[in-house]
């Protein structure tokens, strides 16, 4: 007795956990949307590029000819002076462990002074390998010319590896290193949060339905008319007085919304013919000739007409024969609806080169055909 009411505790428990995932499932499916976070940036908030000049020495021989590189021996000679080491106008300096190098990094929102970032170092001489060497200090400088960190440390770089042969690969490119917390952030880029007044949203991609709806739910969530679409990019979020302003960007940045359908777009890579569609693209009326393929189009309406008491309405309903013939006589005919997919779908299916299929989309688009922007890549 005690085995049957254990067997049916356990059956009991397997009918919930199936209907809890069952309502999960549809919980996921319903309530799918994006976060403003993943559709728009805050304006203002955003990262800086640094760059800076400066030398690698350390370096085993694999340094920059400076017989070819005279901008290292003049960078050497300058650094030299700035300790305190005056060399004689006539001397030749002979090096091959030394490397003119350029150094990049981006200095994130927010950043604070001591904070640390990772930096690339990148040859801009001759130089063989930038392995084993160390990055003297060098200033790292935002597009106003002001120095924003300070970056030192040693160079990072892969080698080369043996191959199943038992020969040697190089497996990475020995010109270029990271340093990992080799820069230290030494001024601090005004925060767009500690600003006052309105608030306004970049959206990512460009659409006047898009930032209307984003207007319009953010108004909805906080049940008054803070936000308004200034154009089909940005939108002008006035919080309230006194508010916490990170607070309210940060539950402004979780609010979800359901977007709408956007332009039809067909992608083609012209190298490997591969083609993606962003939604259900059709073609209306055409014929194509291109070499030794032809492709028509043709759309027809049937109607259908109730009886005159049955209360019913007439409906129209547009039905599409697809022809693509190959020479010789290799015939395909697709019937349904006029879909870019199925005439994509039947070229590949006879051998249509990408060439092809890009001249034909080509001519579609031009005389009008193609309803969707044909973007090439």
């Amino acid at each position: 007795m005690l085995f049957i009411t254990r067997i049916g505790t356990l059956c009991k428990m397997a009918i919930q956990i199936a209907v809890a995932l069952c309502l999960v499932c549809i919980s996921i499916q319903s309530s799918y949307a994006e976060r403003i976070k993943d559709l728009a940036t805050i304006q203002g908030v955003r990262s800086n590029q640094l760059i800076g000049y400066g030398l690698v020495v350390g370096l085993d021989g694999t340094g920059d000819q400076t017989t070819q590189t005279p901008f290292t021996i003049q960078s050497i000679l300058t650094m030299l002076t700035s300790l305190g080491v005056n060399l004689p106008p006539a001397t030749s300096l002979q090096l091959k462990n030394v490397a003119a190098v350029m150094v990049t990094t981006s200095l994130p929102p927010f950043a604070q002074v001591g904070q640390t970032l990772d930096v690339t170092v990148s040859s801009m001489g001759n130089a063989k390998s930038l392995r084993g060497g160390t990055l003297l200090m060098t200033p790292l400088k935002g597009a106003d010319g002001k120095v924003y960190a300070m970056s030192q440390g040693n160079l990072l770089v892969g080698g080369a590896g043996a191959a199943a042969n038992g020969s040697q690969t190089q497996i990475n490119h020995l010109d270029v290193g990271r340093i990992s917390g080799g820069a230290t952030v030494e001024r601090m880029v005004e925060s767009y949060l500690n600003q006052t007044g309105v608030v306004n949203l970049e959206l990512k991609e460009s659409d006047l339905s898009a930032a209307s709806l984003v207007a319009k739910e953010i108004n909805r969530y906080f049940n008054q008319k803070i936000a308004v679409a200034q154009d089909a990019r940005v939108i002008r979020v006035m919080p309230n007085d006194g508010e916490d302003r990170v607070s309210f960007l940060a539950t402004l940045e979780s609010i979800n919304i359901t977007m709408p359908q956007g332009g039809a777009k067909v992608i083609i890579n012209a190298r490997t013919g591969s083609v993606v569609l962003n939604q259900a693209v059709t073609l209306d009326n055409c014929a194509v000739s291109h070499g030794n393929l032809s492709v028509v189009v043709n759309t027809s309406s049937s109607v259908s007409q109730p009886n005159s008491r049955s209360g019913g309405r007439t409906v129209t309903t547009k039905q599409s024969e697809i022809e693509i013939t190959k020479e010789p006589g290799n015939v395909l005919q697709l019937q349904g609806g006029a879909s870019l997919a199925d005439i994509v779908k039947a070229l590949n299916s006879i051998g249509a080169t990408p060439q092809d299929l890009l001249a034909i989309l080509q001519a579609m688009k031009s005389s009008g055909a193609l309803r969707a922007e044909l973007e090439i890549i």
